[in-house]
């Protein structure tokens, strides 16, 4: 999904913090902080920032340490990425 699910989202002004899943713990691929960071912002486009949750799609029980690990620390960076880009976005910098 490219966050068209949220579009419904949109019209309805749902009140409460929301989680869109960055990383899809069915497939073996390791999202890049990049693609995650892309997901994050299509989301933000529909949800306000100060709502969006930067988690995976489910648990995690499907996929082996060694895909889970990556793509979590890919994740943790990507938040920590769009968190300063809000920060600035709040201060007037962008």
């Amino acid at each position: 999904s490219h966050m068209e699910l949220l579009d419904a989202f949109v019209n309805f002004e749902y009140p409460n913090e929301i989680g869109p899943g960055v990383y899809d713990i069915h497939s073996p691929n390791v999202p890049t902080v990049e693609e995650m960071v892309a997901l994050m912002q299509l989301a933000a486009e529909r949800i306000p920032a100060e709502r969006l949750w930067v988690n995976p799609d489910c648990g995690l029980k499907t996929r082996g340490w060694a895909e889970v690990e990556p793509a979590l620390r890919n994740l943790v960076e990507a938040a920590r990425r769009l968190r300063a880009e809000f920060a600035l976005s709040r201060a007037g910098g962008v």
